[in-house]
């Protein structure tokens, strides 16, 4: 781009139009007396053309910094949360029936299970008797149950400091 000789303190583009211009002048031909009647109005001249290039660079300058800071911030929510257990119902029902063979200890009847009660008598002649019969009957019960809890959030804040350099331009 328009560098400085150090001998003439010229730039090179005039240098350069200076030794075109030079050499335009010698290439020309001697002129006779002739010619100077035919080119007395007219004088022709070759006039170099030069073009002047520039090389860009560039380069990456620290123009300013960025703090970051986070905070955590705590919030209570309440929240509902199920919960599930069994509850198991257990009714007696009175039967008091003798038997002469002994029904089976469990059977079941939907989603009840009925266990059988047995009871022996002393009497002359040994029986069974069904006493009673337990009909238990298994639910299941649902309860929401509201417990607080702790919540974390975070929060980033940025801040841009400036550059104590006042050569560096900000890209």
């Amino acid at each position: 781009m328009g560098k400085l000789n150090k001998k003439n303190q010229i730039s090179e583009f005039e240098e350069k139009l200076r030794e075109s211009a030079a050499k335009a002048d010698n290439n020309l031909p001697a002129r006779t007396p002739a010619d100077e009647t035919l080119h007395t109005k007219r004088e022709e001249r070759v006039i170099p053309v030069i073009e002047e290039q520039a090389h860009v660079s560039k380069r990456v300058v620290e123009s300013g910094k960025v703090r970051i800071s986070k905070n955590v911030h705590e919030d209570e929510v309440l929240i509902d949360v199920p919960i599930v257990h069994e509850e198991v119902d257990v009714q007696r029902i009175p039967i008091n029936q003798y038997v002469d063979q002994a029904p089976p200890a469990v059977r079941y009847e939907g989603d009840k299970m009925i266990v059988t009660v047995l009871r022996e008598e002393l009497v002359l002649v040994k029986r069974i008797k069904v006493v009673e019969e337990l009909h238990i009957i298994n639910r299941k019960v649902e309860e929401h149950n509201t417990q607080p809890i702790s919540l974390r959030r975070e929060e980033i804040n940025i801040e841009r400091v400036q550059n104590s350099d006042p050569n560096s331009r900000q890209l």
